[in-house]
């Protein structure tokens, strides 16, 4: 069984949680229901997973994945 993850909303900032309720998952904000500017994930260890920006729920610009220690290390263009 997979346990739904948590998640708070505050002025527009969604901030979702890892199953165990105490880790940031991603942050972002939410506008009109959907995904708006710069968005983070984390993993469970707190360190940055993946960060790029939305436009209207959609996709846009340089979008970043980061290794286990957080730095960069693939970067993929979103049209």
């Amino acid at each position: 069984m997979v346990k739904e993850k948590k998640c708070e909303l505050k002025d527009g900032l969604t901030i979702k949680y890892h199953a165990n309720g105490k880790s940031v998952w991603s942050k972002g904000m939410i506008e009109f229901g959907q995904p708006e500017g710069y968005w983070e994930w984390y993993r469970i260890d707190g360190t940055l997973k993946r960060s790029g920006y939305f436009d209207k729920g959609r996709q846009v610009g340089t979008w970043i994945t980061y290794d286990e220690t957080g730095q960069p290390y693939k970067e993929t263009i979103k049209p």
